[in-house]
């Protein structure tokens, strides 16, 4: 078989959500940060294209790319390659990149409990996972600070009216709305209505509440609506649905790690979360990720929590991309049917 590239793959899901790991294949790329790194993988798009637009990719398809750490105390890094977007930090993301690290055996593996230290693009996070008879069980991820932005905003969304929103941080940015207000359940069979409002209420947020990261002048949009589900309390123990809307326009499969800091940021702000409290996010699949508060912080200027997610996260397969240098198509396509208008 010929081909002019070979890019080697582990897949993985957390949770549900596809994060796929880049192993080998991929020349780590120029610059002297991580952050500077992600931003050229953002602008020069070839290797997002090969490996997100079909026919190798699709919609669904989240890809993380291993390079050397830049920061002497981390043990890996990663830069996250998402349908539309080059982030910061991903939850599910860094569950897969965990999982695959120690169950192909990249980081060897300590039991009951191995921890390390990643580095993603908006800076270092620590792991700690549970491994029983070679597999990584569960992950727990001490994620970037994480901060609300704005509690109880007026947004106004042609054809629903007036809004009350709330915008938050939690490695990635986020407007929220009330999803029973909408007249959501949160459930399977809503995902189509969801990720069509969502991709609505994300842009009129963008136009007319905007958003800055008081430390990242690069990250200047919301690039998710989540549609919070009530939360129900039983003793410490916090309990709330979740779906969350990715552009250019699909559901999350798991409850999105960001999306669950950034709740605990506001529900801190607002008192409603202490370092006492577990809150637990579910997805529309059923699928869940814990997290709890541990300790507080300043972004700034602003109140900010440190938060911890934790979640599961399995290998599906290894693949080896390859290109024909007869192939037409070298960078793959977009249409419109799936992956909406651009």
């Amino acid at each position: 078989m010929r081909s002019s590239k070979i890019v080697h793959v582990i897949s993985a899901h957390a949770e549900g959500e596809v994060g796929d790991v880049i192993v080998g294949g991929v020349a780590p790329p120029p610059g002297d940060t991580l952050w500077e790194q992600s931003r050229w993988i953002a602008r020069d798009e070839v290797l997002r294209n090969f490996v997100l637009n079909e026919p190798r990719g699709g919609v669904f398809r989240h890809v993380n790319l291993l390079v050397p750490p830049k920061n002497p105390a981390a043990d890996a890094a990663f830069i996250i390659m998402e349908p539309a977007d080059t982030p910061p930090m991903s939850g599910s993301n860094s569950i897969c990149v965990s999982t695959v690290l120690l169950d192909a055996g990249i980081i060897p593996m300590t039991e009951p409990v191995t921890e390390m230290v990643l580095e993603a693009p908006g800076g270092l996070v620590k792991v700690r996972a549970e491994c029983k008879n070679g597999k990584a069980e569960r992950i727990f991820v001490q994620n970037l600070p994480s901060f609300a932005a704005q509690l109880d905003a007026t947004l106004e969304v042609e054809g629903l009216g007036t809004l009350t929103v709330d915008t938050a941080y939690g490695g990635d940015s986020f407007v929220f709305v009330d999803a029973e207000a909408l007249g959501f359940a949160l459930k399977q069979d809503e995902a189509h209505d969801l990720a069509r409002l969502g991709m609505r209420i994300t842009a009129a947020a963008n136009e007319a509440l905007g958003f800055h990261h008081p430390d990242n002048p690069d990250w200047r949009h919301i690039s998710f609506c989540l549609f919070a589900g009530p939360l129900t309390r039983k003793g410490n123990d916090l309990r709330a649905g979740a779906a969350v809307v990715v552009r250019p326009g699909k559901v999350d499969r798991s409850p999105t790690g960001t999306a669950l800091c950034a709740r605990m940021a506001v529900m801190s702000a607002r008192g409603q979360m202490t370092r006492e409290d577990r809150f637990t996010a579910v997805s529309v699949i059923g699928s869940e990720f814990t997290g709890r508060i541990v300790g507080e912080t300043q972004v700034g200027g602003k109140p900010a929590i440190h938060p911890e997610l934790s979640g599961r996260g399995w290998i599906t397969g290894t693949h080896q991309h390859m290109l024909d240098p007869a192939d037409p198509w070298p960078e793959g396509y977009r249409l419109s049917d799936t992956w909406g208008a651009r």
